[in-house]
């Protein structure tokens, strides 16, 4: 094998010119044409070679060619054709002028490079020499070229070519000279001056002589242009299946949309979408009337910033029936108008603003393709072009069509999460409590957050005042998101109000709640599929007399305690299964807090967020509790801000704060009750003597009667001891009688003829409420009245 030649730089005659029209280099080839060193022409205007002086108008275009009249240096002129490349500005912006000298003659007929064959083959094909200078091509090379085949022999490639890719095949053409291996060239260029893109394979293989002498090179190229695009198209579809509906977040999906397909369809894109129904319920089927008015949801350019965007994001705008989005949406099928077509200035008329937005950046061609999903119009996307030259070809409406209504379904199951969303979200705030009742045994405040993304879930909080001043608290979380959660959350709730009205100890509680929960497994599911429904709680009652706080949790975590002068501490509670697994035991345990304790009740997702784990979130929740306390709000404010992530937790997040309060001594009075009806007189007085102490003389009637029937039903049908205990509050009164029998009272209507069986009737009738509780002891009767009913 024969080593590389250098480049004959001496074989073409070459210079350049740059924009002001100087001769700025001359090379020995093109001394040799004119007889012209280069100290005699460079730095000089071109126009003083040119033998009839200046060309009429300037060449226009990237690339030029024809013969012009040049004066030899000896003053004779030369008739010479000229290939001339325009070089962008970022290569220079200026003028390379070629052309090849003669010499040699036409080839022998046993000249090896003639010898290739082929040359009449429809094939694009050419023949390079050793020097890598073109020996000869076809006639379908020429045209593909866009030169006359006879004016480029001895040329090299990058001189034919004139653009950096040409530089490329001629290194590739060197390779297969050295190494005596084909090789094969993809590359992406207009082969003519300011044609349109195309894709090309040259395929380079070495020519040999008898003596298996590498002689040459043999180039075929093939315009692949189509495959290409059908290959983009499929990958462009493929990028849509991916990028497409990564989230159930409507205006995301929208941009994505968008995103998706600039550059690779359009320079710019815009996706309008109709509100949804202010009721609630579904758009209406089939095409849709017009005008219509859609909201701006996305857009996206090549132009940073997209200034060719006429709405701004979320703007509201009506398109009427003389608009591209109008049209497609009124025919349901896409609708493509272009300025190579006449038809788009007729589809603008209507917006004065977008036409002179369409001339201001030279956009020539629209198609607008309504967004369908399941029979249902969302909306439109607007594919627009004007920095690729082309118009769109129904090979991109296909693929826009077919990308837009892979967006379409994922709008559309965006939308159906987000009413349901919305409908559970309306579900649990109608289940939680608006409001915290304010009560004489805690103050406290709350705060609820759903999921930033799995959707509603099941936690709840509640606080529900008791019998006898007393409060209970509690806080769950079932197991799911989703309506279904929030449907079963509020069955949950409403159980453990109903359960704590009727005074159960926390344990006994769960233990009823535990057995409803697994009523409604049983009836979530069926034969062959159990249900799934579990739920976590925890439930608290603190009585501010007594400031004793009994509590059980069933798979709920312990709550943290702040002493008024000590730092946050989680309450060592009895952990109890999770609500539904049935069978196992619930126990209580009983604290004393003094008076200005902070408790907080809390779900796991406050404590999980953020990729924490439950122990590490304690201690943060711990460290956010001990740091200096406003009011409640504003710690359960801090709270979250030190234990969420920016954009939420993963889970529902309940916290309930909730700081005791104690009932002073002089506000109750006790005593024991011999079991002796003869002494309920005296009783009566006494009770009337603490009405007088606490300036309450006006409910003295009221609250004589009940302290009278209630005493008198324990002495005579409960069992010793029996005490009275008289509690007093701003605005009521609570009388309780307790003794050690389990027999709870019950209200009775007494016939006429019946002496007796009307005091509790009387009690009932006469005070705000009254009730019983079952006691560790026996029972208490209570009753509540306020010395405002008076009279």
């Amino acid at each position: 094998m024969s080593p590389v030649h250098p480049f004959d730089e001496a074989a073409t005659a070459r210079a350049v010119v740059d924009e002001s029209g100087v001769v700025v280099e001359w090379n020995e080839g093109a001394q040799r044409l004119l007889g012209r060193p280069p100290e005699e022409v460079v730095g000089r205007p071109a126009a003083k070679l040119l033998a009839d002086g200046p060309p009429a108008a300037p060449p226009e275009g990237r690339r030029w060619d024809g013969t012009l009249t040049l004066r030899h240096g000896d003053g004779r002129p030369v008739s010479v054709w000229v290939l001339a490349h325009h070089r962008p500005p970022e290569d220079g912006g200026d003028w390379l002028l070629v052309t090849p000298l003669p010499g040699g003659g036409p080839p022998g007929a046993d000249d090896t490079l003639s010898r290739a064959g082929l040359l009449d083959s429809p094939c694009a094909l050419s023949v390079y020499d050793e020097r890598l200078r073109l020996h000869s091509m076809n006639a379908a090379m020429a045209e593909v070229i866009g030169l006359p085949r006879e004016r480029l022999r001895g040329l090299r490639a990058p001189e034919i070519g004139g653009r950096p890719e040409s530089e490329d095949i001629e290194r590739n053409l060197q390779h297969v000279l050295a190494t005596g291996r084909g090789h094969d060239v993809r590359t992406y260029l207009p082969m003519r001056g300011d044609s349109p893109t195309n894709a090309w394979l040259a395929r380079m293989s070495p020519i040999t002589d008898a003596t298996g002498r590498v002689r040459g090179v043999c180039v075929a190229v093939h315009d692949f242009t189509e495959q290409y695009l059908a290959q983009e198209r499929l990958q462009l579809v493929n990028h849509a299946s991916v990028r497409i509906g990564t989230t159930l977040d409507v205006t995301r999906t929208a941009q994505e949309l968008a995103d998706v397909c600039v550059p690779a369809l359009a320079d710019f894109v815009s996706v309008d979408l109709l509100d949804p129904p202010e009721s609630g319920g579904e758009i209406p089927t089939g095409p849709l009337a017009v005008p219509v008015g859609l909201r701006r949801a996305a857009h996206r350019s090549v132009t940073p910033g997209s200034p060719e965007a006429v709405a701004r994001l979320g703007q509201l705008e009506t398109y009427p029936l003389l608009s591209p989005q109008g049209a497609s949406l009124l025919a349901g099928h896409a609708v493509v108008v272009s300025k190579g077509a006449g038809d788009l200035e007729k589809w603008l008329s209507w917006d004065p603003v977008r036409s002179r937005r369409v001339e201001e950046y030279g956009i020539h061609s629209t198609m607008s393709v309504p967004i369908q999903a399941r029979g249902v119009t969302l909306g439109v996307a607007v594919f627009t072009r004007f920095r690729r030259p082309d118009p769109f070809r129904p090979e991109d409406v296909l693929l826009a069509e077919e990308v837009t209504a892979r967006a379409a379904v994922c709008v559309d199951n965006a939308r159906r999460y987000s009413r349901q969303r919305e409908t559970a979200l309306a579900l649990q705030r109608s289940l939680l409590p608006r409001t915290l009742p304010r009560t004489a045994a805690v103050d406290a405040a709350s705060r609820y957050l759903p999921a930033a993304r799995a959707g509603v879930g099941g936690d709840w909080f509640d606080v529900i005042p008791l019998s006898g001043m007393r409060v209970a608290m509690v806080v769950g979380d079932v197991i799911g998101h989703g309506v279904q959660a929030s449907a079963t959350m509020g069955r949950l709730r409403t159980a453990v109000r109903t359960l704590a009205d009727i005074d159960l100890a926390p344990d006994e509680l769960l233990t009823h709640l535990d057995d409803l929960v697994g009523r409604t497994t049983a009836e979530a599911g069926d034969e062959d599929r159990p249900g799934e429904v579990g739920a976590t709680c925890l439930y608290a009652v603190y009585d501010p007399v007594s400031r004793r706080c009994a509590l059980a949790r069933a798979g709920h975590p312990s709550p943290v305690m702040i002493p008024p002068d000590g730092p946050p501490r989680p309450l060592e509670l009895p952990e109890g299964p999770a609500l539904g697994l049935g069978g196992l035991p619930f126990e209580s345990a009983e604290f004393e807090l003094r008076e200005g304790t902070l408790l907080s009740f809390y779900t796991d997702g406050l404590v999980e967020s953020g990729g924490r784990d439950a122990e590490a979130g304690r201690r943060a929740l711990c460290t956010a509790l001990g740091a200096p306390s406003g009011s409640l709000d504003e710690t359960c404010d801090r709270v979250l801000h030190a234990l969420l992530p920016p954009g939420g937790s993963s889970d529902d997040v309940a916290l309930l704060l909730a700081r005791t309060r104690g009932l002073a001594p002089s506000e109750v009075a006790t005593w024991l009750i011999p079991a002796d009806p003869a002494l309920v007189a005296p009783i009566r007085r006494q009770a009337v003597e603490q009405l007088g102490v606490w300036d309450l003389s006006e409910a003295v009637f009221t609250t004589e009667l009940v302290v009278s029937e209630l005493v008198t039903n324990a002495i005579r049908y409960g069992t010793p001891p029996i005490r009275l205990r008289l509690i007093h509050d701003d605005d009521r009164i609570i009388c309780e009688v307790s003794d050690t029998s389990h027999t709870a009272p019950h209200l009775r209507r007494a016939k006429t003829w019946d002496e007796g069986g009307r005091g509790l009737l009387l009690v009932a009738r006469l005070t705000r409420r009254w009730g019983s509780r079952h006691t560790a002891e026996g029972k208490t009767i209570w009753a509540e009245l306020s010395p405002l009913d008076e009279g």
